[in-house]
């Protein structure tokens, strides 16, 4: 077996320091006298170590998944071990939580999975048959070539195919075989492409955001699945009492979208300042937010409270009474071309969740909406220098446009940022224009005033985010700001995304 020294050897800064026999503790030791470029050195380098090794072990993992598959029985590789399934062998072997031993399953099973390469694809007339022709491979292989040359991790790969799912089912009633296989080739390279989009946005966003991003593009590709998935979640919405062993009472809920997106909206009116929430506020709503951050109650009994509140108020509660002046409410986007057009699927503005486009439809009936109109590059107004805060309007387009803070690896929604004018009002007098403002939540707001971070735009380019010293660090010296999300319009298929678009907020 390897020694600790051996292993540090692979990791290029650290193991230059270490003499033959070093322990763990000598390491620790050492790393404490480093520079502090010296350490993020060596965390980069235990990262691309530990890909490698991530590599071989959900290999590993996938011919255990396939050697314990149900036909084998007990004669199956993890039967055989004790283990009921190739996921708790891997669990019980590497000491990973459940979640990560089946994450590593997954994975690995799909590098060995070619049931969808070649199947229902009849041979043309004039070409070879199926037998002689190369099988084609699953609309996935992007995603396993990512993996493989590092571009992806385990965890970014599972988060993209979980999110993009299955290729839509083709009622084989309707069409005959060519067509079918047709169909089904046009998806798979549709499925394949937006893989290969994911892949280029994965080392600009969170996992979750990947996830996110990959179930929209997903919905966009096949809007009845989309809607059929929505009306499915919506059927599964539940609540239920039961008491525990103590007696306490409990409950159980599970959410549809819809209630989904409003539960969380509403905890976000009351809990905002808690949870880091804008501090550009009137004086009452100072007070109330000071008021709160000072409750001695935890966040999850304030959350109780809360729920209670609105339960007893019922239909007509006090809006301002339980929620202050930001009133709970679920707003959604959908994007409309310049021809009239919407897009077949909407996402909410916070933590765009995306959901079918009869949504909105139904939303708007209820509340109404806002028309912002925004071109490629999300630059809607200009109100020049009468404004020293950006209005309503533009907050709205910025949401739309920005979809969170917009810091890199940052997951805060719209409605806990605040807009940051790149040009400063006073030093650089700087516009109130939506071109020359960017959401960031407090917390990374206050870090880039205090901290001397800078952000800049050539015109209408890239944001680009400055380190304060323009050394290397966790970060780059330089570091261009990925959206929170992409436009609605993803960028697949024959048309170009549309210049001009006017979202529908609802």
């Amino acid at each position: 077996m390897a020694t600790f020294t051996d292993v540090a050897t692979l990791i290029p800064t650290l193991g230059g320091q270490l003499v033959d026999g070093a322990d763990a503790d000598l390491a620790q030791a050492s790393m404490m006298l480093m520079t502090d470029a010296d350490i993020v050195k060596v965390l980069e380098e235990t990262a691309v170590l530990a890909k490698e090794v991530e590599q071989i072990q959900v290999a590993a993992a996938g011919v255990i998944a396939v050697r314990s598959k149900r036909e084998r029985g007990h004669s199956g590789l993890s039967a055989s071990r004790g283990h009921r399934s190739a996921a708790a062998f891997v669990q019980d072997v590497t000491g990973s939580t459940k979640a990560d031993a089946n994450r590593k399953v997954r994975v690995g099973e799909a590098l060995f999975d070619d049931s969808e390469s070649d199947a229902g694809s009849p041979a043309p007339d004039d070409g070879p048959t199926r037998e002689e022709r190369p099988a084609p491979g699953p609309w996935y292989q992007p995603l396993r070539d990512a993996l493989g040359d590092g571009r992806l991790t385990a965890t970014q790969f599972d988060a993209i195919r979980r999110g993009l799912g299955e290729l839509p089912e083709i009622d084989v009633d309707e069409v005959d075989a060519d067509t079918r296989a047709q169909a089904k080739e046009e998806a798979r390279a549709a499925w394949a492409q937006a893989a290969e989009q994911l892949i280029d946005e994965a080392a600009e966003r969170t996992v979750e955001e990947l996830w996110q991003q990959a179930r929209t593009i997903r919905d966009l590709l096949d809007p009845e699945g989309a809607e059929k998935r929505f009306l499915e979640r919506f059927e599964k919405r539940s609540f239920r009492t039961y008491r525990g062993q103590d007696g306490q009472k409990r409950a159980s809920l599970v959410l549809d979208d819809d209630g989904d997106l409003f539960l969380e909206t509403m905890m976000a009116a009351a809990l905002r300042p808690r949870r880091g929430g804008p501090r550009f506020v009137d004086s009452d709503e100072k007070e109330r937010a000071a008021s709160l951050i000072d409750d001695p109650r935890t966040n999850d009994q304030l959350a109780y409270d809360l729920i209670m509140d609105v339960l007893r108020a019922g239909a007509l509660a006090d809006a301002e009474s339980v929620f202050g002046t930001r009133q709970a409410g679920v707003r959604l986007v959908q994007v409309v071309d310049a021809h009239g057009n919407t897009a077949p699927v909407t996402h909410s503005e916070d933590h765009l969740v995306s959901m079918p486009g009869a949504a909105a439809a139904q939303r708007m009936c209820e509340s109404g909406f806002v028309p912002v109109t925004l071109d490629s590059c999300g630059n809607p107004l200009d109100v020049g220098r009468e404004q020293r805060l950006f209005i309503p309007k533009q907050r709205i387009a910025l949401a739309i446009r920005d979809g969170g803070c917009r810091w890199h690896g940052c997951d805060r929604p719209a409605s806990y940022c605040e807009a940051h004018h790149i040009d400063e009002w006073d030093r650089d007098r700087g516009r109130t224009d939506i071109d020359r403002g960017i959401l960031l939540c407090r917390y990374h707001h206050m870090t880039l005033h205090h901290g001397g971070w800078r952000i800049t735009r050539d015109g209408t380019g890239d944001f680009v985010l400055h380190h304060p010293s323009g050394d290397e660090f966790v970060l780059k010296p330089r570091v261009v700001l990925a959206y929170t999300h992409a436009q609605v319009w993803p960028g697949l298929g024959d048309d170009p995304p549309p210049r001009r678009f006017r979202p529908a907020v609802a």
